[in-house]
């Protein structure tokens, strides 16, 4: 993960959530507070989903170093995990196209055995995408539950590889098993990372941002706005990620858990285990409720002309879906991108002002966006999937565009 790795290295960290959800309609009951785009959690903040709630629904921890958890020991780690309401663990098994040694079969039938759900992460740099795909597909192999990609900045214009590693790992995996991308939480901090890739068609079914509000320097309630307001856009549902480094203290951990009840936040996890002090588990096993009055927006970021990044090409991928087949996905919002909307918007019954709205992205979110082959080989100008494979691009032209900034600070290293 991000902001706790202060060692050498820094080894880190459909089909569609919001299908049914992404209508008009609920658009308007969510925004009034009469309704909600997400699964209700429960009052103590896991998913109510009984014997189908997959291992994202149950509150989690990270584990980066086993060694350094609960002294090493698998037994106390199941102890631990028992008395905080702890119900899945989170365990690095990869970095880059190395896999850690730590996450092995063994440890997985031994946490199965405790009824905890076991889920693999691996900290992947985009350098060798088939390399890192094979790490990810041992792990699985040793019997994860789920898979978590702790994409970054290292992977921020890389968008070929972001493809290639997820057609190589879902031929591996297969099309159904759970994956989850967990990466910087402020989209519109990041607009070359490829987020439509690893959360786009094929990829990811889950998105767990990092969400570590006093890392970032913002409130609990600030880090949910910005948070959703922009991710929600990739129809993913999202499993917030909090922090209980850098003594964060309990009683804004127990306010993380109040607010990603009440914007119904089907499960949260932490990072991380080695870092959680006695009074901060004890601030996860106790009950909370969700905040009275609190009715989170269902506001999606508005795009126009000049608008540049992912969201751009994530909605250009729409617009192709929906029938602009002409349309190249640059992620830079110009007069062809204009033009498409204006007549996505005439034939959808829209106001006609050429700009993504609120009442626009729910439209186009109901299309289904193409896939763009940006790690194919051998294209060429004449490609009969010349407006989905844009000449064989490897990254749109947005893909160049630097950060805003990193909100989450790495920290110091010895």
């Amino acid at each position: 993960m991000i902001a706790a790795h202060q060692w050498p290295r820094r080894p880190h960290r459909r089909r569609r959530a919001l299908i049914a959800a992404c209508t008009v309609a609920l658009f308007l009951a969510g925004a009034s507070g009469g309704g909600s785009a997400y699964p209700r959690a429960d009052e103590a903040g896991a998913a109510s989903g009984g014997a189908n709630a997959s291992a994202f629904d149950a509150q989690g921890m990270w584990i980066w170093y086993i060694s350094r958890s609960q002294g090493g020991s698998v037994e106390r780690i199941i102890a631990r995990a028992r008395r905080s309401g702890v119900g899945t663990v989170y365990v690095k098994a990869g970095d880059a196209s190395s896999s850690w040694s730590q996450f092995s079969s063994s440890l997985v039938s031994t946490l199965h055995a405790a009824g905890l759900k076991v889920c693999a992460w691996q900290f992947v740099y985009g350098s060798a995408p088939y390399s890192e795909a094979d790490v990810g597909a041992a792990a699985v192999a040793k019997g994860a539950d789920c898979l978590i990609i702790d994409a970054e900045g290292h992977y921020e214009g890389k968008y070929a590889a972001a493809d290639r590693y997820i057609r190589s790992l879902r031929s591996r995996v297969g099309p159904d098993f759970p994956l989850s991308l967990s990466g910087f939480p402020y989209v519109d901090f990041h607009p070359s990372f490829p987020y439509s890739v690893f959360l786009g068609p094929e990829g990811a079914q889950y998105n767990q941002p990092q969400m570590y509000w006093k890392t970032i320097g913002t409130s609990v309630g600030g880090v949910f706005a910005h948070t959703y307001t922009y991710n929600r856009a990739y129809e993913r549902p999202i499993y917030p990620i909090g922090q209980t480094y850098l003594n964060p203290g309990r009683r804004k951990i127990k306010k993380f858990r109040r607010f990603a009840i009440s914007y119904g936040a089907p499960g949260v996890s932490w990072w991380s285990w080695q870092e959680t002090s006695g009074a901060e588990w004890k601030a996860l096993g106790r009950r909370v409720r969700r905040i009275p009055g609190l009715a989170p927006s269902y506001t999606l970021p508005q795009l126009k002309k000049g608008s540049r990044g992912d969201l751009v090409v994530w909605a250009q991928q729409h617009l192709i879906g929906a029938g602009q087949t002409q349309l190249p996905a640059t992620g830079i919002f110009g007069s062809g991108t204009y033009a498409a909307v204006a007549a996505f918007q005439q034939q959808n019954g829209l106001l006609v002002d050429g700009m993504i709205g609120t009442a626009t992205w729910y439209k186009l979110l109901a299309q289904t966006p193409v896939r763009i082959a940006w790690g194919a080989r051998g294209l060429s100008a004449g490609s009969r999937s010349l407006a989905a494979r844009p000449g064989g691009a490897s990254a749109p032209l947005s893909a160049s565009l630097p950060a805003r900034a990193n909100e989450i600070d790495p920290g110091p290293r010895p």
